[in-house]
C-alpha cells in the first residue's frame, strides 16, 4: 500500500466519522415537547416563550406545547420540570435571575448551573402606576412613600419575581418601605394597578406597554442607568435621574432545558439557536415592539451573561434576611 493510498484512507474514514457524529447530532423528537412557563399567561415570560417557541418549532420538525403552569412565584412550574424525566421532552422558560436564585430562598433545589441557557430578550422594569393617582413624577412617588411609609401599595409577579426585585432595589437605594401585593403573574400584577386595585406596579416594560400606549398607567422610571423608548409612546427617564448613582443588572429571559438529557439534544437546539434564533428577526420583532433588547447567546456565554443579576438579588435577599441558603455556599460569589 502506497503512502498517498494510506492517506486516502484516512481522510476517507475522518470524513465517514465526522457524517456520523453529525447524524448522531441531529436530534428527530418523535412526539410533541412541553414548554413550561411557570407564570400566568399574558405576562412577559409568557409572550416571549410564545414566540421563540413557534421559531424552534420550524427548525425542530416538532411541536412544542406551551404550558401555563403559575404558582409560588414561578417554583412551581420549574419543580415540575426539574422533575420531570431528562429525555429532552420537557423543558422551561423565564427569568434566569429567578432561576438562580430559587435556591437562595429555599422555593426549589436548583442552581443556573443544572441548566442549558437559550437567551431570547433582556427586560427592564418600570414603575408605573395608575392614571388616575396623583403621581405625575418619581420624585412625588418617592416623596409619598417616605411620607407614608409601608402604604404605598406595589403590585408584582411574587416575590422573587422582577417586579419584586425592582421594587426591592428601590426600597433598599432610597430607604422606603411599601405594601407588597402579589399575584400569579405579570400581566395580573398589571391589570390590578390599572383597575385601581393597587397604586403602583414594577413589572416588567413589556407588560405595561399597551397600557402605557393607551395611557391607563403612567410610566414614572424605568429601573435602570439607562432610558426606555416605546414605540407609540416615546421616552420614558432611567430611575437614576432621580437616584444618582443608581444601577441595576440586566435581567435576561430565555428557554432553559435540564442538564442531563441526551447529548444529541442539546447538540441540535445549540445549533438551531446558533444558526436560526440568533439571526432571525421574529425575537428582535418582539424585543423592539415591547420595549425589550434581544439577547440569542446559548452556552458558556449565556451562563456569563445572566450571573450578575443573580448575584445582585441573591445577596440583597441574603442583607434583607430572607435567604434561606447563603450564597456563596452553593457558588454565587458576592459582586
Amino acid at each position: 500500500m502506497t503512502h498517498a493510498f494510506k492517506v486516502r484512507g484516512l481522510l476517507t474514514a475522518a470524513l465517514l466519522s465526522v457524517a456520523a457524529t453529525g447524524a448522531f447530532a441531529q436530534w428527530k423528537p418523535t412526539r410533541p415537547i412541553t414548554l413550561i412557563v411557570p407564570w400566568a399567561a399574558g405576562g412577559s415570560t409568557d409572550q416571549v416563550t410564545r414566540v421563540a417557541a413557534a421559531e424552534v418549532e420550524k427548525h425542530l420538525g416538532q411541536k412544542v406545547v406551551v404550558m401555563n403552569q403559575p404558582g409560588a412565584s414561578g417554583s412551581v412550574g420549574t419543580k415540575n420540570a426539574v422533575e420531570a424525566p431528562k429525555d429532552g421532552y420537557t423543558w422551561t422558560a423565564g427569568a434566569a435571575k429567578d432561576l438562580g436564585t430559587y435556591k437562595v430562598l429555599g422555593m426549589l433545589d436548583t442552581s443556573i448551573s443544572d441548566w442549558n441557557l437559550y437567551l431570547t430578550v433582556a427586560h427592564v422594569s418600570v414603575v408605573g402606576v395608575n392614571a388616575d393617582t396623583p403621581y405625575k413624577t418619581m420624585t412625588e412617588l418617592l416623596d409619598a412613600m417616605k411620607a407614608k411609609p409601608g402604604t404605598i401599595s406595589v403590585a408584582t409577579a411574587g416575590v422573587n419575581s422582577s417586579g419584586h426585585s425592582a421594587i426591592e432595589a428601590i426600597a433598599r437605594a432610597t430607604g422606603t418601605s411599601y405594601k407588597h401585593v402579589t399575584y400569579d403573574g405579570g400581566n395580573p400584577a398589571v391589570v390590578s394597578t390599572l383597575s385601581g386595585e393597587t397604586q403602583v406596579t414594577t413589572q416588567l416594560a413589556a407588560e405595561q406597554t399597551d397600557m402605557i400606549r393607551a395611557k391607563k398607567i403612567r410610566p414614572l422610571a424605568v429601573v435602570s442607568d439607562k432610558p426606555l423608548t416605546i414605540e407609540g409612546y416615546g421616552t420614558i427617564p432611567p430611575l437614576s435621574q432621580f437616584v444618582p448613582g443608581f444601577k441595576d443588572p440586566i435581567n435576561y429571559f430565555g428557554l432553559f432545558v435540564p442538564k442531563g438529557v441526551p447529548a444529541e439534544v442539546t447538540q441540535t437546539l445549540n445549533k438551531i439557536w446558533a444558526e436560526q434564533i440568533a439571526k432571525g428577526d421574529a425575537l428582535k420583532k418582539y424585543a423592539e415592539s415591547r420595549g425589550a433588547m434581544f439577547a440569542g447567546q446559548s452556552g458558556d456565554e449565556a451562563q456569563k451573561l445572566v450571573m450578575p443579576a443573580i448575584q445582585s438579588y441573591a445577596w440583597v435577599q441574603q442583607a434583607a434576611g430572607k435567604a434561606k441558603v447563603s450564597p456563596d455556599t452553593i457558588g454565587i460569589p458576592k459582586p
